[in-house]
């Protein structure tokens, strides 16, 4: 009797019918009783075991599409025509309790906003044994399918995360209890929007091992829906690139990615800071125009409006599906034009900055009370930033980057002993205390424009209250510089008398940065400017930040997670951990040098749409409490080059290895450029109960320290 047929070999010969497979999806949303269409014939198919990713800016209907596979629709939502088959089961056409059962015992999905999908007034345990009950589970056995559930996705201490609410857990590990909760069925289809955006580059790396472990220990076929497109890269088999409704490209990812041949895919790679490439190398690409809005009617090719190859014969007949490799596909005209558009020389900007500081600050501490305990969020940070540079500044959520930021702004007053000069002149610790030319002097541009700005005003009235408060013009002059302002960052006339809500995310932050810009101000701090913006629209922003720099000379404290567009951008970059600057350098010598090893962590996590790969430095547990510093080398509790007796022992000091390049360990150079080795700890200062997770009595809530309120995120998270 032969060998039965092994996975890889009953899906290659189509003996097993594919885990999702969609079929000409046609959906509609109805608006005011009008059908809008929103997919227009959506192909594609995940065999069981394979991992396949959706990849195209926000609108495109990559979570439409998701949401239809599983028949998650709103009430207004349609099929209009097409199929949709997971096991050859048609989903489209089962009944509720069908589709009930479904979707509890074979697909499960992991949401994009793991605070979202919890119930905030119930305990981790009873949300997860509830997954269990749900599959027909008594008590008992789901109290124990839910601590063996934690420590499947690698929670080191069940017990005690299982009596915690949700609020208590750090967005890793309530995206790991998400990731537990869906699993509980044990699916053959896992459905993940976003899983890991929001999240440090580390938590992403350790949530993305994760996803791989259990998929190769489930055999569960996963869909993938990601901005990231290096987390496309590194995690799936094969990639679908949408665009209005549409996948207009689909094949393997590493060939889809190094090979482009659709202009849309072409666009979105040349919009990433790829291959270490710099703002004086070349600007990025940004592709032009929007994307249409729901219901547009595009009978022929749906990117006929913002592709540079677009001829007559796009506006008469659509696209034909064209093979262009094994399993390699697009849908384009003019595929033997792709290459021009690879090869599309962009111009480059240029290194600015002077070696004159417009910002100093010396032994800047900034120390926060509660219950009678000091908590330092700073520790003696001494930072210059040059007329004309970007400082990029880097770390994980907790280390302190907007509690700098808000620190300098005077937002929080700094602690006595230290000082902030602004050209050349000390500035008061307190806002409040400040004169509006050092106010109008360093300007935010926040992470959320929609928090940021008032929703019922115009933007014009955004604009000229600013111009009025920061430079005390009158109306006439703060009507004719808000235009001006507007034109510089690309807004039309139409866009200052429209409100806020009205505008794209894109068009949002253009508004934040211009009216930043209101009082002409040498410094701007940019807080995570485009986290939340696609690649298209972030290279937009990117490019006008550099072209203002170019301009006015501006400086840039830019903070961020993203460590490919802090590359582009940074004329040099520090590292924060706990409050302190880890790492100082020019951004090159960042890169390809020497590192601390808490940058080696750091750089290591990054996942490269170029395939590039490197060994990934897991940090062990989490950033520790403020509160509770480990002793030594605050971090030497995860250090993976941790010598006993001397990093948990003494502090190191900040020292140069190069010029302009420095770094706060005790290790010589020669030590930090060998290839490291994981480290057993013993006796450590640190334990998991402390800094592992943040507790309830950790919170910075509501709490008063000198007639100043906390901010929770200040010292927990940025």
């Amino acid at each position: 009797m032969s060998a039965p047929a092994s996975l890889t070999d009953r899906i290659t010969s189509g003996a097993m019918a594919p885990a999702l497979e969609v079929v000409d999806l046609h959906m509609s949303y109805i608006v005011r009783g009008v059908p809008r269409e929103v997919l227009r014939g959506v192909n594609f198919h995940i065999q069981p075991g394979e991992a396949y990713g959706l990849v195209g800016e926000s609108g495109c209907g990559k979570s439409t599409t998701a949401y239809a596979a599983l028949r998650y629709l709103p009430g207004n939502g349609r099929i209009t025509q097409g199929e949709i088959r997971s096991g050859g089961r048609d989903i489209t056409s089962m009944s509720s309790k069908e589709l009930q059962a479904f979707r509890s015992s074979q697909a499960s999905m992991v949401y994009q906003d793991p605070v979202a999908a919890m119930n905030p007034s119930l305990k981790i345990g009873r949300q997860v044994e509830e997954s269990f009950k749900l599959i027909g589970q008594s008590a008992s056995d789901a109290k124990a399918s839910a601590y063996a559930a934690l420590e499947q996705v690698r929670i080191a201490d069940p017990t005690s995360v299982l009596d915690r609410y949700p609020h208590q857990l750090s967005g890793g590990m309530l995206q790991r209890v998400v990731i537990a909760m869906a699993l509980a069925s044990k699916p053959e289809l896992l459905v993940l929007d976003e899983p890991t955006t929001g999240l440090d580059a580390t938590v992403e790396a350790e949530v993305l091992d994760l996803i791989r472990a259990l998929r190769s220990e489930t055999g569960a076929a996963v869909l993938l829906i990601a901005h990231n497109l290096g987390v496309i890269r590194t995690m799936c088999d094969r990639v679908g690139v949408m665009y209005a409704g549409k996948v207009i490209e689909e094949g393997p990812a590493q060939e889809v990615f190094d090979s482009p041949e659709h202009p849309y895919t072409v666009g979105l790679l040349n919009a990433i800071p790829r291959a270490g490439l710099r703002k004086t190398d070349r600007a990025l690409y940004s592709i032009p125009g929007e994307l249409p809005s729901i219901g547009t009617d595009l009978p022929t090719c749906v990117y006929i409006d913002r592709c540079a190859l677009a001829d007559e014969k796009c506006k008469s007949t659509p696209p034909p599906a064209t093979s262009v490799g094994e399993g390699h596909q697009t849908f384009c005209h003019h595929v033997d034009r792709v290459g021009e558009l690879r090869d599309a020389e962009v111009g480059a900007f240029s290194n600015v900055s002077s070696d004159d500081n417009v910002l100093q600050l010396t032994g800047v501490a900034k120390t926060f009370r509660q219950a009678g305990q000091d908590i330092p969020a700073l520790v003696s940070v001494d930072l210059g930033i040059a007329e004309g540079e970007t400082l990029g500044l880097v770390g994980e959520s907790g280390s302190g980057k907007s509690t700098m930021a808000k620190t300098m702004l005077g937002v929080h007053s700094y602690d006595p002993g230290g000082d902030i000069v602004l050209d050349g002149v000390s500035v008061p610790a307190a806002a409040t205390n400040r004169t509006p030319a050092n106010s109008a002097a360093m300007q935010m541009v926040f992470q959320n424009p929609d928090s940021a700005l008032n929703r019922v005003w115009t933007v014009r009235r955004i604009l000229e209250r600013s111009i009025i408060k920061l430079t005390g013009a009158s109306k006439d002059d703060a009507r004719a510089r808000a235009e001006d302002i507007a034109s510089a960052m690309r807004l039309s006339p139409r866009h200052l008398d429209m409100r806020p809500r009205q505008l794209s995310g894109g068009l949002k932050q253009r508004v934040a940065i211009a009216r930043a810009f209101a009082g002409d101000p040498k410094l701007v701090v940019c807080d995570e400017p485009t986290s939340a913006l696609d690649v298209s629209v972030q290279s937009a922003i990117l490019n006008l930040l550099a072209n203002i720099q170019n301009d006015q000379r501006t400086s840039y404290l830019f903070i961020t997670h993203d460590i490919g567009v802090v590359r582009y951008l940074a004329d040099r970059i520090a590292v924060m951990y706990l409050g302190r600057i880890m790492e100082l350098g020019p951004t090159d010598a960042m890169f390809q040098g020497v590192n601390h090893p808490y940058t080696e962590a750091l750089l290591s996590a990054v996942p490269s749409v170029d395939g590039e790969t490197r060994e990934r430095i897991p940090l062990d547990g989490e950033i520790p409490s403020p509160k509770n510093p480990p002793s030594g080398c605050v971090f030497h509790t995860r250090c993976h080059r941790f010598v006993e007796g001397l990093c948990d022992t003494k502090e190191p000091e900040l020292r140069e290895i190069a010029p302009g390049h420095m770094i706060k360990c005790h290790l010589d150079v020669a030590d930090l450029g060998v290839v490291p080795v994981q480290v057993q700890r013993k006796g450590s200062t640190f334990g998991e109960a402390d800094g592992a997770e943040l507790q309830s009595s950790d919170s910075f809530d509501d709490t008063v320290v000198e007639g100043e309120q906390v901010d929770p995120e200040d010292t927990v998270n940025d």
